[in-house]
């Protein structure tokens, strides 16, 4: 009676080697007793070709081992092969992964920490949701041409992507109706007052009316060197994405971020990923999405208005006027050169993350 169990990957080959010594039985000799060629057997025995089903049968009737013993252990050979293989060419791709945020991934429960190269690649590919280093450049860094308004996008893909795939996971947490155009234009004109509101409660406030639409609204908290402020993607004909930092830490710019990228969502395609730093105006399009930011807070008819604003209180009033935050105002005024940009700050509200 044959009694092996291994509880490691041991090869079918070597188990049938081992059993023929035993039993005294040559390769020809078992060759005929299974209708085999003797060329098939040997590539089993030397690992180089799979025992398949019909040869377990086989054996089983020549070498009175059950099937379903061979059938396990060149399951599990099999499966130990591909694992390996895929340790050792993932452990050949350290270079890519000294681009990619892994300490802040790990940090913020993303993935789990180890110390095996290998595995560690392995699960920054799952977070990112492709099979190898090529396809992550085809998903990642084909599309760089349609990414606009971010230099930082150039210098540290690894970290911006890994940015934006945090946005994504996190938006995938929110349940949204389908996009609707008309609906959204209504929620951003409903999240001017949000923006007097402190800033938490403005925010939540605004996820759950973007999420009416169709735009799952998230926050992601900035990593070095990924100087992004906001980002608008597509994850779907149905649903879109603006993921927000704290990059610049003010209540006007973080709202004129928000209400940039509800530009992108409303004026331009769904192929196109929009990053942008907050600093750039170099394409037609993000003139046409700060336009849209600056004009949807502060209307242009309201422009004379503006600027015969001279105190503190003046801007307050303004700002109730237009049921908008004190720091848009002051903001605006920068912006258009009407104040210093040294003058009533203190009218801004500081955010920071709590977490």
């Amino acid at each position: 009676m044959f009694d092996f169990n291994p509880d490691y990957s041991v090869s079918p080959g070597q188990v049938l080697r081992d059993l023929l010594e035993e039993q005294g039985m040559s390769q020809p000799d078992l060759a005929a007793r299974t209708d085999l060629t003797v060329k098939t057997l040997n590539q089993i025995i030397n690992g180089s070709a799979p025992l398949t089903y019909e040869t377990a049968q086989k054996l089983e009737m020549a070498l009175g081992v059950a099937a379903g013993f061979w059938n396990n252990l060149e399951s599990r050979y099999r499966d130990d092969q591909l694992q390996r293989s895929v340790q050792s060419k993932l452990s050949s791709m350290k270079a890519w992964l000294k681009d990619i945020p892994v300490k802040e991934l790990v940090d913020r429960g993303f993935i789990d920490a180890t110390d095996d190269p290998g595995l560690l690649i392995k699960r920054t590919l799952k977070f990112f949701g492709v099979s190898s280093v090529n396809a992550w450049k085809t998903v990642w860094l084909k599309p760089q041409v349609q990414f606009r308004g971010s230099k930082s996008q150039v210098t540290y893909p690894g970290k911006v992507a890994a940015w934006i795939r945090m946005g994504e996971h996190r938006a995938k947490d929110i349940q949204c109706s389908p996009y609707d155009a008309t609906a959204f234009k209504q929620v951003v004109r409903d999240v001017r007052p949000l923006t007097r509101l402190p800033g938490a409660d403005g925010f939540a406030k605004a996820v759950k009316l973007c999420a009416t639409a169709g735009v799952a609204l998230v926050m992601v908290k900035e990593i070095a060197n990924a100087s992004v402020s906001g980002v608008t993607k597509w994850l779907s004909k149905d649903k879109c994405v603006i993921m927000l930092s704290l990059k610049f830490k003010t209540n006007d710019q973080f709202w004129f971020s928000f209400f940039h990228e509800a530009g992108h969502i409303l004026k331009h395609g769904k192929k196109q990923v929009f990053v942008d730093d907050g600093m750039s105006d170099d394409t037609v399009e993000e003139k046409e999405a700060n336009s849209f930011a600056r004009d949807t807070l502060i209307p242009q008819a309201y422009l004379p208005q503006l600027r015969r604003l001279k105190s503190k209180k003046d801007i307050r009033r303004f700002a109730r006027m237009l049921d908008i935050a004190d720091g848009i105002v002051v903001g605006r005024l920068q912006r258009e050169k009407f104040i210093p940009h040294s003058h009533c700050n203190d009218l801004k509200r500081k955010y920071a993350w709590t977490e």
